[in-house]
């Protein structure tokens, strides 16, 4: 991720005036002086790939000055800190409005086969869009499910059709009752959380927070209920992932809110982990081009900017951990319009949904050049980049056998993932041909010469 800043700080950087802040070897958005260490600025965006940063599920705000650092040390300003409130507020609604969002689209993928054209209606540009309209309150969220039909009263009749279907579904009805209670329960910690943080008794404040704590774990069992995943197609579990995933991160910030960042770091982590994990998981079912062209994207998605906004936030919580005392004064003292730019980058991002995702773009150029199983390892290489490695040593085996020395250096090590799995497979196919040659050689020898019978 690339962070961008204010004109003056970018002047200041390229001078040599100023240095951006690192922590675990990444940026962390804040800039200080680089003779007197004094911090000048927050970023006022962030670039992944040249496309402006947009999360599927993780909030914006958390690249902010407020999210990351809210109640820290909240006996240093309690109106700073009031302020900061502000952040995390915005933050948890975002959190709800992504997760209703969502798990309304599980309605139209529904439990067992998918439709494809019922994909394309709930597909990552349409997330999006639904997402800003239900910001605009052009969409209700109602008991964690969306009004479908209002939705999608747009689409072709085929999808109309389809909603009506899901409606009727029985098997679908049952995990709609589940996710009805699940949604009902995060909403009420998320309204008692944002009450609790206003509190000024600190053991008061602490006991409300480890029980709307207890809340989002009952809720979060609920969208992990192993029994519900196994009945339903990899594409349900993915959108039942990233509902558990949002939940996550208000644990998270149950825990920062409370000031215990030794939990909060390992508590990102694990989930930084746990993403992954599950990510591998869908991959791993996904059995079809269809699943792929639903998955590709909104799991690219994920990887490139949800991920890494975690990853950031992990790594700024880490390094407020290594502050002395004088330097986290210093920070909080710190006065900068941070405000604005969440205005501007909410702005960008709705410029944003007028075009395709670049995901979307990048895919369809990918499955040009690459078959299915190419595509899919690709994907998985986002989470598993140990399994490129070894992709690379089998082609290094082969080229070196077959006379490509070229492939057989070091050079394998620049070229892309595309190429990388397209090669992989091109020398699994020839081995494997190779094998059934040689069958078709021995075997009938092998036969003839024990004096057995043909099949």
């Amino acid at each position: 991720m690339l962070f961008e800043f204010t004109s003056n700080v970018e002047a200041g950087i390229k001078s040599g005036k100023y240095v951006e802040v690192f922590s675990n070897g990444i940026s962390i958005g804040i800039v200080c002086d680089s003779a007197t260490g004094q911090f000048v600025g927050y970023a006022v965006s962030a670039l992944v790939n040249n496309n402006l940063v947009s999360p599927l599920i993780t909030p914006v705000q958390f690249l902010m000055k407020g999210a990351n650092m809210v109640q820290t040390y909240i006996d240093i300003d309690f109106q700073k800190n009031y302020q900061q409130n502000d952040f995390i507020r915005t933050g948890l609604q975002s959190l709800q409005t992504n997760l209703g969002v969502l798990q309304a689209t599980t309605a139209l993928i529904g439990v067992g086969t998918v439709a494809t054209v019922a994909l394309k209606a709930v597909n990552l540009h349409q997330v999006l869009k639904f997402r800003r309209e239900v910001q605009q309150m052009r969409l209700e969220v109602k008991n964690g499910f969306i009004n479908l039909s209002q939705a999608v009263k747009d689409q072709e009749a085929e999808i109309r059709q389809i909603v009506e279907q899901i409606v009727q579904d029985v098997n679908f009805e049952q995990h709609r009752l589940v996710l009805v209670r699940a949604y009902t329960l995060f909403v009420q910690a998320i309204n008692r959380l944002q009450s609790v943080i206003q509190l000024k008794d600190f053991t008061s404040r602490n006991d409300e927070i480890v029980d709307v704590r207890k809340m989002l774990l009952k809720a979060l069992a609920d969208y992990t209920n192993p029994h519900l995943l196994e009945e339903i197609s990899a594409l349900g579990q993915i959108r039942r992932f990233e509902c558990a995933w949002a939940i996550e991160q208000a644990i998270v910030i149950t825990y920062q809110v409370q000031n215990e960042m030794s939990a909060v770091s390992e508590c990102l982590w694990h989930l930084r982990d746990k993403i992954s994990e599950h990510s591998c998981i869908v991959i791993g079912h996904c059995e079809s081009y269809d699943d792929l062209d639903f998955l590709f994207p909104e799991i690219s998605r994920i990887r490139n900017h949800d991920f890494a906004i975690l990853e950031i936030w992990q790594a700024r919580v880490d390094w407020m951990r290594s502050l002395s005392k004088a330097e986290i004064k210093l920070l909080v003292s710190s006065d900068f319009n941070t405000l604005e730019s969440a205005h501007t980058l909410d702005v960008n991002l709705a410029t944003e949904l007028l075009t395709v995702p670049p995901e979307q773009l990048a895919y369809e150029y990918l499955t040009e050049k690459a078959h299915f199983y190419s595509l899919r390892d690709q994907l998985m290489f986002m989470f598993k980049p140990y399994l490129r490695c070894d992709y690379e040593v089998y082609i290094k085996q082969q080229a070196s056998v077959a006379g490509y020395k070229t492939l057989a250096s070091n050079n394998l090590q620049k070229v892309s993932d595309l190429a990388v799995t397209n090669l992989y497979y091109y020398f699994k196919v020839r081995d494997e041909s190779n094998i059934e040659r040689t069958l078709e050689a021995v075997i009938p020898n092998s036969v003839a010469l024990s004096g057995a019978e043909k099949p």
